[in-house]
């Protein structure tokens, strides 16, 4: 699979936008709960930290055979960031994907809508098979890969059980195209 390109797109009540470093400022606000950290890891970044994150990320990966691609969540309706997405595709077709929503917005259908979509692009970017990977106590992400398509698997990394989606081609949930995000 050649490097995939990132592109903007949109769901029914998303815009799932390309990240950037003018993201930081925002987005540091929406991750600063220290409790969002408790199956992700490490504590919530200050804006500098962020900023200089995001610019790594908005770079690429240093791998040509590898596409690092992220997008921030915007509830469309309310026009603010809502948290992130996140997928590394290789050139054997697999991408690894993420995704976390601010404890604010929680609860709302904003991460499942989110990882639909998400598993929906890739596919249309032409990923075979695409795995996640969720902490086994973490209830609501393993609702969230189970709603977008994906099972849990035997296998395990880091202490997370994998999750892959190995669909029919022609399913893609929940993406509206060819709108372009706002």
């Amino acid at each position: 699979m050649p490097p995939v390109t990132i592109a903007p797109f949109a769901t029914h009540r998303l815009d799932l936008l390309p990240l950037a470093v003018e993201h930081a400022a925002e987005m540091a606000v929406v991750l600063a709960d220290p409790a969002l950290h408790a199956f992700i890891g490490g504590e919530p970044l200050d804006e500098d930290a962020l900023r200089a994150r995001y610019a790594r990320l908005a770079a690429g990966s240093p791998d040509p055979a590898v596409s690092w691609l992220n997008w921030v969540i915007r509830v469309r309706d309310e026009g603010c960031l809502a948290g992130y997405v996140q997928a590394t595709v290789t050139a054997e077709s697999v991408a690894e994907v993420a995704w976390v929503v601010g404890t604010g917005r929680q609860g709302r259908g904003i991460a499942t809508e989110a990882a639909r979509g998400l598993v929906g692009w890739l596919r249309d970017a032409g990923a075979r098979t695409i795995v996640a990977h969720v902490h086994p106590d973490h209830a609501a992400s393993a609702a969230v890969a189970a709603s977008a398509g994906l099972s849990p698997t035997d296998e395990w990394q880091d202490g997370e059980v994998s999750w892959v989606h190995l669909p029919e081609p022609s399913a893609t949930p929940e993406i509206s195209h060819p709108r372009t995000a706002r």
